[in-house]
């Protein structure tokens, strides 16, 4: 209804340019905003006060003639001005009830699609080096909550995992295959189960041997010229790291495959091309024998020049370099209207320097959005880095174990008679999707604290919470499987009828606002709103007892319209439903 509210205030904005009252070439960002007291009607804006200057009116006599010239809608009441000249507009309930009906009928719950676009979603791109730790939480669960929702709105979402898969620290870890494999033949392969091991053993080895640190050396100088035998190695370690990788990802539910997995080593024959055509732009310049760029708007605080170091002394590359060729790829060949980059906010510098860069040379098409849709810190109960006990970085995996060892806890507490088998199954959804949405819940922006006993919890804005309320509005159609709903028609009578069919039509607007900035947190907020709205109209409406057969069937109606928005909205976020808790 806001999106048809704003439509209809657009097309009256036209109307005024065609009269005169505004300049033609004028543009305004119209906003409509629900109001906080239906008293004051459904939707609000403040339109005629921002004409008031352009237009050389008063604000109240603007709102007048919007009001004046409105085209005429159905969905529309009433139409009323208050205070300084802000337009009130209430919504009518048979509009609204047609509305919801329309979207129970539909498999995109009414959501309104948008112009289909391609849309490049940069997540999750662990180093390979190592085992995925809580670091990677972050941006591996939110970039892949809004790559669902940005499917689901019809876009063309191309997944780009773009895996540390390159560098010198692989030659020393070459190295300690190598001499693995010559000691244990193939059962070398077996050390590699726990690559936070391997890693740590293989930087002993780089340390404190003069002999392995040259072979290591030797190894990067070789993988790097395409040596077959190095690149074999370096194959086979990627293909391991990749498999636990891709194990975390099945447990977290998280929809990246092996076929999104597009490196920083799949930009090597680039590097090369992208500081020639830096340099053949007159943009690089040198700065201790390195290759850098300058960019005017970027200095230190004691006004020096900030610089982009493009490829070093020594010849190597950095991730400027390969973020540039990257940037080209995805414009020029996945031909990308839009670039998320789900990367921590520290990055947000580096990201802001690359991105002018990129349009300054003209590596990315002048319409492509670049965005950097940075994230907070995930810390532990003390407000610091979360970490193990003995300061160690947390593997995700053990992350995941000890949240699915106190959801078991949890379930049993709870349910003491059930079996085993059903038990495990409802702990195992339970733990990840407390996991998951503790954080999708917060800000992607702010750091918050990481805390088993608040994400457990079965009150408040949690997965519990929320799983709960769906198997709880789930469980009225067990009761009612033999009405028939086919001939069913929504009728909003009792207040606590509207104010959840009004929630229930925020979705699409709800969706829009997350996919425009990246921002899961505005869907689980809905979700939490929507689950407290359906309590406080299952208190106050009886749903299967009713007055009336048409009023059972109504609010039957609304129930599972609930249900289905509950079930997606929660399907968007990566998580889980169950039938029973």
């Amino acid at each position: 209804m806001k999106s048809h509210i704003e439509s209809l205030l657009e097309q009256t904005l036209e109307s005024f340019k065609q009269q005169g009252i505004v300049p033609a070439d004028f543009q305004a960002r119209i906003q409509v905003d629900r109001t906080k007291d239906k008293s004051h009607g459904d939707l609000a804006t403040n339109l005629a006060m921002m004409l008031t200057k352009i237009a050389k009116k008063n604000p109240r006599e603007l709102a007048q003639l919007i009001i004046d010239n409105l085209p005429a809608s159905s969905h529309v009441a009433k139409v009323e001005i208050a205070g300084p000249g802000f337009i009130n507009f209430f919504i009518d309930d048979n509009a609204l009830a047609n509305q919801l009906q329309q979207a129970f009928n539909d498999d995109h719950l009414g959501v309104t699609l948008p112009a289909k676009q391609t849309i490049v979603v940069d997540y999750s791109s662990p180093n390979l080096a190592k085992e995925m730790h809580v670091g990677h939480l972050r941006s591996t669960i939110i970039g892949d909550s809004v790559v669902r929702a940005l499917e689901f709105l019809g876009h063309n979402v191309i997944r780009q995992n773009h895996v540390g898969d390159w560098g010198t620290q692989f030659g020393m870890l070459l190295a300690y295959m190598e001499e693995l494999r010559a000691a244990n033949g193939e059962q070398a392969k077996m050390e590699l189960s726990d690559l936070e091991s391997f890693y740590r053993a293989a930087k002993v080895r780089f340390d404190e041997s003069t002999e392995f640190a040259t072979r290591a050396r030797q190894l990067v100088v070789a993988l790097q010229s395409g040596d077959e035998y190095c690149n074999k190695l370096w194959r086979e370690f990627n293909d391991i790291s990749l498999s636990h990788c891709h194990d975390v990802y099945q447990r977290l539910g998280v929809s990246l495959t092996r076929a999104d997995v597009h490196g920083e080593s799949a930009y090597n024959a680039d590097l090369a091309q992208v500081v020639k055509d830096l340099d053949a732009q007159g943009l690089l310049s040198e700065s201790n024998g390195a290759k850098v760029v300058f960019q005017e708007e970027y200095r230190t605080k004691e006004g020096e020049p900030l610089p982009v170091i493009i490829q070093k002394a020594d010849g190597g590359y950095l991730y400027a370099t390969s973020d540039l060729a990257a940037m080209r790829y995805r414009s020029n060949v996945l031909k990308a209207d839009r670039a998320m980059y789900f990367v921590d906010l520290r990055q947000a510098l580096h990201f802001q320097q690359v991105f002018s860069l990129a349009k300054l040379a003209k590596f990315v098409r002048p319409e492509m959005s670049l965005e950097h849709t940075g994230f907070g810190t995930m810390n532990g109960e003390d407000g610091r880095p979360f970490k193990t006990r003995s300061g160690g970085v947390v593997k995700l995996v053990d992350l995941l174990d000890e949240a699915n060892v106190r959801a078991l806890d949890l379930v049993r507490s709870k349910n003491p008679d059930m079996d085993e088998a059903t038990l495990t199954e409802i702990a195992r959804v339970v733990g990840i999707s407390a996991v998951k949405y503790a954080d999708l819940s917060k800000n992607r922006t702010s750091d918050y604290i990481f805390s088993f006993e608040q994400m457990l919890s079965f009150e408040g804005n949690t997965a519990p919470y929320l799983l709960y309320a769906y198997t709880r509005v789930a469980g009225i159609f067990k009761r009612a499987e033999d009405i028939d709903l086919s001939q069913a028609k929504i009728v909003l009578e009792h207040e606590k009828e509207k104010d959840l069919g009004t929630k229930l039509a925020q979705f699409g607007e709800v969706l829009t606002r997350m996919t425009d900035k990246g921002l899961p947190h505005v869907l689980c907020g809905y979700l939490y709103e929507l689950a407290s709205e359906f309590s406080s109209f299952y208190e106050a409406c009886p749903v299967l007892a009713a007055d009336t057969e048409a009023q059972k069937q109504s609010r039957l109606l609304l129930s599972q319209l609930t249900a289905n928005t509950l079930k997606t909205g929660l399907s968007l976020l990566g998580i889980e439903t169950l039938e029973r808790m």
